[in-house]
């Protein structure tokens, strides 16, 4: 086992942290009063949704550009739309990952299908022609992102290292159809992933080669539960600020989640959690953090009831099982991360029954290290990333 820490100092990180927030994947979850009224004598207990926000405009952005950005995205439809429109202007930000992307990377979208008779979009970059392929990494991504954008650079510097790199979009988010930021189901969520990647795995081109699996943030918790449900069918996992534990001070009371368990079942789409300005929370680069509103589809309104409740449910279960984490395991996290706390993953390091684990934190990262920090954390980032993977692709 090997215990690489850049920073550790126990008195500026609490596994507990005394907050108003949950930690809930990449975003936060208010304290109960915020949409919970208090009733008075004699009147029932009443849920107050709050009024979906007006999005920002786009710094630098034609007035054309903002209102396609401005688009109501609930629908797969639309969301694909504005992607398309937007293709082009993402890829010229001046992003670490967008300027020095390696060329000659083979790319593939396309559209699939599931069992549940959902159309799911999928993404790979393979190596450029004759680079033996070493091994393949499933992807699977943070609360209310997709698989493109930012991914985009991060999968083609593996890629050029040798790897196949594939992704998806869970149903309702990115592009892949479903309500926009829904999940009825985080089981359901967890075992599309499965049946996804299970295709993908199937590729002749990855007959026989090492498999990896990387999340990042509520793909963290996506991650672990693929690997519980299957634990002998993958090398390895790679956790980027992963969810995988609630701090107990800051879950809601028995009697409160049970209001809202019921609530969700009512009126599950509903929008009722307020939600912080992300980009400041997780991007510690202000110029990047900028960037980060480019990231048009991503789902950025109030969370809905019935995800919360499925978040919240699933971190629990994470937790309740961390012990029966047996895949050779690497986690890394912000030191400075004030959206999952990166205690949480040391606690995942200590009770994973994992022989071969690894656990790094960064000084003074926040939690998109991959895509938030400067330039020099961010290659860093992902050269400890490949590094690990090649070690244990020598291995096998």
């Amino acid at each position: 086992m090997e215990l690489s820490l850049s920073l550790y100092q126990s008195s500026s990180l609490s596994l507990f942290r005394r907050n108003s927030d949950h930690l809930i994947g990449a975003t936060r979850i208010r304290q109960m009063p915020i949409f919970l009224r208090r009733p008075m004598s004699g009147q029932s207990t009443v849920l107050a949704p709050i009024v979906a926000k007006k999005k920002s405009e786009i710094e630098g952005l034609s007035e054309e550009m903002n209102s396609i950005a401005s688009q109501n995205l609930d629908f797969a439809p639309a969301r694909r739309w504005v992607r398309s429109a937007f293709s082009d202007v993402q890829q010229k930000l001046d992003h670490v990952l967008f300027k020095t992307a390696p060329p000659g990377i083979r790319t593939e979208e396309w559209y699939e299908q599931n069992s549940r008779g959902l159309e799911i979009f999928c993404k790979s970059w393979l190596p450029k022609e004759g680079v033996p392929i070493k091994g393949d990494i499933c992807f699977c991504h943070g609360y209310g992102d997709t698989c493109t954008f930012f991914f985009e650079g991060i999968a083609k510097r593996i890629a050029a290292s040798g790897y196949g790199v594939y992704a998806m979009d869970y149903p309702g988010f990115g592009l892949s159809e479903g309500l926009h930021g829904y999940i009825a189901n985080f089981d359901e969520l967890v075992d599309d992933v499965i049946e996804q990647y299970r295709n993908i795995k199937g590729r002749p081109e990855l007959n026989g080669l090492p498999r990896f699996i990387l999340g990042q943030s509520m793909g963290g918790a996506v991650t672990l539960k693929v690997h519980l449900k299957q634990p002998d069918e993958w090398d390895g996992i790679v956790l980027v600020a992963p969810m995988c534990k609630i701090a107990e001070d800051v879950t809601p009371p028995a009697a409160v989640l049970k209001i809202l368990t019921l609530a969700s079942e009512v009126i599950p789409e509903a929008k009722l959690f307020p939600q912080k300005d992300l980009a400041e929370l997780a991007f510690r680069d202000a110029r990047k953090r900028k960037m980060a509103a480019y990231n048009v589809i991503a789902y950025s309104d109030q969370m809905r009831l019935k995800t919360a409740v499925e978040l919240l449910k699933a971190t629990k279960d994470v937790e309740s099982q961390v012990e029966k984490v047996s895949s050779p395991l690497l986690v890394l996290h912000g030191a400075a991360d004030k959206v999952t706390d990166p205690l949480v993953s040391k606690f995942l390091y200590e009770k994973a029954s994992s022989k071969d684990k690894t656990l790094k934190l960064y000084e003074e990262g926040f939690h998109s290290i991959l895509e938030g920090e400067p330039d020099d954390r961010i290659l860093k980032v992902l050269d400890d990333i490949i590094s690990w993977l090649d070690s244990r692709c020598a291995l096998k």
